[in-house]
């Protein structure tokens, strides 16, 4: 039986009470000063009068925790209920069934046409510029007419929210995790616990990561595989940035202990495919070459689309593009891959007034080649199949 927790003053709200039950959902009404932890234990969803007094942060934060869905209720301030991200309230007239309706729904715009995907940025040590080619990607993805996720999994240093100028205290990705373990994570979780945010290309969800790197253990890794599943019914593109780290194989570890890299690992075999970032440089190359055998261990068949970022005649030469090409071919196999050259013009004004670079430098050489990547990832996806390859090595069957 449903369980649904009712706090609204207005007299209007016993009627509403009386018809849920005769839907046959149990209803209990409680006041703002009964609303605890031990209360929503149980509980499937809380409709609330949402008013200063009774919606606060620590309440929504009790409901992530506890997987309670929230659905605002009655004629009352509907700034606050979009300011943490909830949809507008429902009018105490409305019918049983609508309110279980509307607990149940799936946001508008689902995807359509060709299957969604899981497109995951990944990139070695050294801040290759993981998350600005995840930005930039899911950028024009959505200008494409792709409704596109955003999803900050990098476990270690965590950056979109700043990035895009969005506050740390946003449930975002973890809130989504938790919610998938208990197996409450749907489309309008996911529309509920991701921030929007305005760009050029179109609005970009974006899950945000953790506010602070030590809460890893959040991100499991059937967690964070549960969450990417869920997305694939909520966009149409999912992109999700990873930290550079791949959990280490080791046999004598206990198998049910929490790995410190596991949502890294996890995000690679959920994506259907994965964009590798390295940095333009000896060191940046150097680093690549060593990870990449291990990359290509874990993923198994997964394509992967290589980047070289930040490309300047600098540090390589002149011939920068064909001295990359030449050590790719020669010690990784690697025989294609998409350059972005450096702007740090467009990227300073986008770090200043924490925006997407398209937004701030759209003639930006970078943001033209970003799109080229993007439209190459289309073209592919038209002729790859809807499920997406796993790895078949240890790293892989431990998750599994």
């Amino acid at each position: 039986m449903t369980s649904i927790l009712l706090c609204a003053p207005d007299a209007e709200a016993s009627m509403l009470a009386s018809d849920l039950e005769l839907e046959g959902v149990d209803v209990r009404r409680l006041d703002a000063s009964e609303l605890t932890a031990a209360a929503l234990d149980g509980a499937d969803a809380l409709l609330i009068a949402p008013t200063r007094s009774t919606l606060t942060a620590e309440l929504i934060g009790a409901c992530d925790r506890a997987g309670v869905r929230v659905l605002p209720v009655g004629e009352a301030d509907t700034r606050l209920a979009t300011r943490f991200g909830l949809p507008a309230p429902l009018p105490y007239g409305t019918s049983a069934a609508q309110v279980l309706r509307a607990l149940a729904a799936g946001s508008p715009g689902a995807p359509t046409g060709r299957p969604s995907r899981v497109i995951a940025v990944w990139g070695p040590h050294g801040a290759p510029g993981r998350s600005t080619i995840a930005v930039q990607l899911a950028v024009e993805l959505s200008r494409a007419g792709r409704r596109t996720a955003l999803v900050d999994a990098d476990s270690v240093a965590p950056s979109l929210a700043l990035v895009l100028g969005l506050g740390e205290d946003a449930p975002g990705l973890a809130a989504a995790c938790r919610r998938a373990e208990l197996g409450t994570l749907d489309v309008a979780e996911l529309s509920r616990l991701s921030s929007p945010v305005e760009t050029s290309g179109g609005t970009l969800e974006v899950l945000s990561g953790l506010n602070r790197p030590s809460r890893w253990p959040e991100l499991g890794a059937g967690r964070v595989r549960a969450t990417l599943a869920a997305c694939r019914s909520w966009t149409d593109e999912t992109v999700v940035d990873v930290a550079a780290e791949l959990d280490a194989d080791d046999d004598g570890l206990d198998p049910g202990a929490p790995a410190r890299h596991a949502a890294t690992a996890a995000a690679l075999l959920e994506a259907d495919a994965v964009v590798a970032v390295l940095s333009a440089d000896p060191l940046g190359v150097s680093r690549f070459i060593r990870a990449h055998a291990e990359l290509r261990h874990v993923l198994g068949g997964t394509p992967v689309t290589v980047v070289a970022n930040r490309v300047r005649p600098g540090p390589l030469g002149i011939d920068a593009r064909g001295q990359i090409r030449r050590t790719l071919d020669r010690f990784a196999g690697i025989d294609d891959v998409a350059f972005v050259p450096e702007d740090q013009r467009a990227a300073d004004a986008a770090a200043l007034h924490a925006r997407a670079i398209a937004d701030v430098s759209p003639r930006s050489p970078l943001v033209t080649a970003v799109r080229r990547i993007a439209s190459s990832l289309g073209a592919r996806a038209e002729t790859a199949t809807a499920g997406s390859s796993r790895g078949s090595s240890r790293v892989a069957r431990r998750l599994r």
